[in-house]
């Protein structure tokens, strides 16, 4: 999936003097579901990726069933930043969607205060190890569907029955190559952040 690079800003933001809160966000998901499209349409700054040619090395190992154009993957991660207000910034981590690279995502879990998980219609089966292993770890998360060319085969209540989701996890549609949605995603993982350790505090 490309990102639409008009979303993308003119020129490249420095990093204000005011910031002062810093919060790690992974994107995870699935082979192909649209992570470094979305890293790379809201970060404010070049994003570092990694990614490369798929060969015909990954034949039969990475599975791109319903990937149509699908010619690049990420072997290690995306990295990217934004700001959200004058204080706040968030860094942003893409974890790979390949099964053979699942053993990177528990070092890059490491210190993440949130996480969104990107879902794709298509292959939502692909979603259930990213919710499993924020859950083992205890990481809040949002859902963002990512909507690929206007699909709406399934409504968000459908979704989130079908990955069995609990009334309080946030869930949103999104197009990860539009900035503004894509910004919408991580205010919305903010928010979620803000309402927990509130209601922490709360507890007697």
């Amino acid at each position: 999936m490309d990102s639409a690079t008009s979303e993308l800003p003119a020129h490249r933001t420095p990093l204000r003097d005011t910031a002062e809160t810093g919060l790690k966000i992974v994107v995870v998901g699935g082979f192909g579901v649209g992570k470094t499209t979305l890293v790379r349409s809201v970060s404010e700054i070049r994003p570092l990726n990694t990614e490369e040619v798929m060969t015909q090395a990954g034949v039969g190992v990475d599975d791109t069933d319903g990937l149509t154009g699908k010619n690049t993957t990420t072997v290690a991660f995306d990295f990217g930043r934004i700001s959200l207000n004058d204080r706040m910034v968030l860094y942003l981590f893409g974890a790979p969607g390949q099964e053979r690279f699942w053993f990177l995502w528990d070092r890059l879990f490491s210190g993440t205060l949130g996480a969104v998980v990107l879902v794709d219609t298509r292959r939502m089966d692909d979603s259930w190890y990213a919710i499993d292993r924020l859950e083992h770890h205890g990481t809040p998360f949002v859902v963002a569907v990512n909507r690929f060319d206007d699909d709406a085969r399934y409504s968000l209540d459908e979704i989130r029955q079908a990955l069995a989701l609990p009334a309080h996890v946030p869930m949103v549609d999104c197009d990860a190559r539009v900035r503004a949605s894509g910004k919408d995603v991580l205010i919305t993982l903010v928010n979620h952040l803000h309402d927990l350790a509130t209601a922490k505090e709360a507890t007697p």
